[in-house]
Order: structure tokens, then sequence, then C-alpha cells
């Protein structure tokens, strides 16, 4: 049984790094060792689990059977390690989160303060950038990410949603017609950020639905404030957080268009990956901020 166990969770780590090397690698064993356990396993069970190339690994219908109960097995033995590890001893180590920079000054930086009061042996390591990063290639532990239509799972939890508005500078409004309808705005000039490129516009009234296509993007950044910006001077359009732009609609250096249209709203989630560390510091993190659910909902995001 326990060479079975640790076949099973050679297996696991092998598919979550989509290569022996990679596991060989954090396992601390040779790949043809890696190789051989998965061999052994497979002949036990007298299936094939894995499809081999010589770049890749993929998963047979029965692979993906077992590495969903792996996954789950090996989840529930993690978490009593870490219970036992946190009534032991005070959670330390590191954790590399990313975010996006639109998040910099929001209550997203409160809480995660909190979580270094309330474990002050863990040190963090933030990374702010409209760029997306990757968990695994760029090397952290914690992505929040914004998106639309996010559905929660194993590896993914909502934090909060957040509004959104059309705004220009009044300067750009006075050389361009009013606009009732959002298929008005389609050929103005617009402002974009680059990971939303290409991306439709959905407008709601009531039950009516508009999708909007920008046809003349004239610029695009990364960063959120960056954008914000570009509009107030004039140069465009822009879709941005409700809070990024509200204090500046309320010293009257821009406006919001269509007013009476609201923009869908986008999810703020955390993302981590499937073999999350066994220290716990991860989950740790997570339930800090999904146990303030309610503290997103009843407070300003941005402060």
């Amino acid at each position: 049984m326990i060479d079975r166990l640790r076949q099973l969770a050679i297996f696991a780590k092998t598919i979550d790094h989509g290569s022996f090397r990679g596991a060989a690698r954090e396992l601390r064993l040779s790949p043809s060792v890696v190789s051989h356990h998965i061999a052994q396993l497979e002949d036990h069970l007298g299936v094939a689990l894995i499809y081999r190339t010589t770049r890749k690994l993929s998963l047979t219908l029965d692979g993906e059977r077992l590495l969903a109960a792996t996954h789950k097995m090996l989840e529930a033995v993690e978490g009593e390690l870490t219970g036992l590890s946190a009534s032991a001893g005070e959670p330390s180590g590191e954790l590399r989160i990313t975010a996006p920079s639109m998040l910099s000054d929001s209550i997203l930086v409160d809480r995660l303060a909190h979580f270094q009061r309330t474990y002050p042996k863990v040190r963090l390591n933030l990374d702010f950038s409209d760029l997306r990063r990757g968990l695994i290639e760029d090397h952290f532990d914690v992505a929040i990410r914004v998106s639309m239509n996010v559905k929660n799972s194993q590896t993914r939890k909502i934090l909060f949603r957040m509004d959104r508005r059309l705004i220009a500078s009044s300067e750009f409004l006075q050389r361009n017609p009013k606009a009732k309808e959002p298929a008005e705005v389609q050929a103005w000039d617009w402002l974009q950020l680059s990971p939303a490129r290409h991306t439709a516009v959905t407008f709601r009234k009531d039950k009516e639905e508009q999708l909007v296509r920008p046809s003349a993007v004239k610029a695009t950044c990364n960063d959120a404030y960056a954008l914000c910006r570009l509009a107030r001077a004039g140069a465009g359009i822009a879709v941005v957080p409700d809070s990024v732009a509200a204090k500046h609609e309320q010293q009257g250096s821009i406006e919001f268009l269509l007013p009476a249209w609201k923009l869908q709203s986008v999810d703020v989630y955390a993302e981590w990956p499937s073999n999350a560390p066994k220290n716990g510091l991860i989950k740790l993190l997570i339930g800090e901020l999904h146990a303030v659910e309610s503290e997103w909902t009843h407070n300003p995001v941005f402060t």
C-alpha cells in the first residue's frame, strides 16, 4: 500500500509539472525513476494513464479519473498536516503574489497587510502589474485576476465584483456629438487596456442589451490609471473601474458617458496552482481573503 501511495503522488506531480523531468526535480529523483514508478502503477492497474510523446504528456480518460481522485486524497492529507503544523508552530515562509496594478490602491492591500500582521513570520512578495503574469512560468504562489463570468473551482475563488464606467474628458465630448445609444460611440476614438484589446463591450439598460466592438482604437496601455489619465487628457473614451474614475468625475475633469446604460461588472478572483505548497501558506491567504467577502460588498473597493 505504501508503494502504491508513493506511485500515486509521483503520478500527480508529473502531471502537475507536465513532464517527468519537472516532477523529478521537485521530488529529487531521476526522471527514469519517476517514469519507472508510473509504469509500475499502470501495470498494477492494468490501464494506460499517460500518453507519452517526445514533446509533452497527456492523460488518458483513466488517467483523468485517477488524477482527480489522487488530488482529493493529497489535499485531504495536506490539510491534516497543515492543521498539525499550525498547532505545533507559527506559519512562516514567503508568498509571491501578482495582482493588477488597478488594485494597488484598494482594500485588497489592506487585507494583505492584515494577513502579514496576523502571520508576522510570513514574507509577502507583491507584484502589481496589468501585464498578465503566469503562475507557474513566473513562479507565483497566488495570482489575483480580473475577468468576466468567472466560476469558483478547486484552484480559483471569486473575491468581489467591480463595476466599470465609460469615460471621456469634457473637451473631448465638445468635439463629438452627444451620444444616447452605445452603438453611436462604436466609431469614436477608443482607448483600451492591452489585455482587453479586441474585446467587445456589453451595455445593458433594463432588458435591452447592446454589444459594441470599438472600430477606432487610438491607444492601448497596460495600466488602468494611465488609461484614465489618457481619457482625462482628451485622447479618447475608455472603460475603467468605477472607483478609479469616481474622484475625477467629482472634480469635473471627466464625464461618465451613457449614464443610463450599465456596463457588465468584472470578477476579481484569486487563482493558485493545483500543486499548492504543502506548508499551507496559500490556503491561509485564500482563507483570509475569502473570509471577508462581505467586506468587499459593503465597503468601497478603493480607498
